[in-house]
């Protein structure tokens, strides 16, 4: 499965999101693009998308910047990887239909249904702050540690 940077950068910046909560409620995008090196012009449109999805809202001003919508045990991998990346869970399309509709629904059936109801179903038990709390876990060596 190939997830694009746009849902991953997603979903990167929304997990440092839940990993600063408790010291920050708001953070600007060139805040988040210097902390994970992403590219500001690029994150600004993620954040578009998240906020069109209802997962941040912007506040303006000199004390703005995005804050979250919801608590992080209410926001799910799925719904961010959703709102980041629109095409990411589109019906498959159909194959062969014209020619062989019997064999199109054996495959929609038993493979890409099942497969597109696997993987939302997976994306959706996992939490923003469970991958917060993994995340903080781990050190930039990749190691764990304890707090």
């Amino acid at each position: 499965m190939r997830i694009s940077a746009k849902a991953r950068y997603g979903l990167a910046t929304m997990i440092y999101f839940v990993v600063r909560h408790p010291y920050q409620s708001k953070f600007t995008v060139s805040e988040v693009s210097d902390s994970l090196k992403i590219s500001k012009i690029y994150l600004e449109q993620v954040f578009t998308q998240l906020r069109k999805a209802g997962i941040v809202q912007a506040t303006k001003g000199p004390q703005g910047g995005y804050s979250l919508t919801r608590s992080p045990e209410e926001i799910t991998a799925f719904e961010v990887l959703d709102a980041a990346e629109t095409a990411l869970f589109e019906e498959t399309s159909e194959t062969v239909t014209e020619g062989s509709s019997f064999i199109e629904q054996a495959m929609q059936e038993n493979v890409f249904t099942p497969l597109d109801d696997a993987v939302k179903s997976m994306l959706s038990g996992v939490t923003l702050a469970q991958l917060a709390e993994k995340a903080s876990g781990y050190n930039d060596t990749g190691y764990m540690y304890y707090l």
